[in-house]
């Protein structure tokens, strides 16, 4: 295997790390942020107000974005799996 394979294979599983967990991460930061918002103005220092909204979102976009998770996680396997005769030359 070369340089130039070596490094598109990790470019490609650090792409592909990012489009997983990419969403749900994006979801933690925003609502974090809006509640964090939200309890500075209101002087409500609750942490289980933080933890459950976090919770709930991430919960909602790991339903939404599943299946784009899923096909992309497979997808990088079957090219994995498959470079693996050209990866051993």
């Amino acid at each position: 295997m070369t340089a130039d394979g070596t490094i598109d294979t990790i470019r490609n599983a650090f792409l592909v790390a990012l489009q997983v967990a990419g969403p749900a991460l994006m979801a933690t930061l925003v609502i974090g942020l809006l509640v964090g918002v939200f309890q500075a103005s209101t002087q409500v220092n609750e942490p289980s107000v933080t933890f459950l909204a976090k919770l709930v979102g991430v919960g909602v976009v790991l339903s939404v974005a599943g299946p784009f998770m899923i096909a992309q996680l497979v997808e990088y396997a079957r090219q994995s799996i498959g470079s693996i005769a050209h990866m051993v030359r």
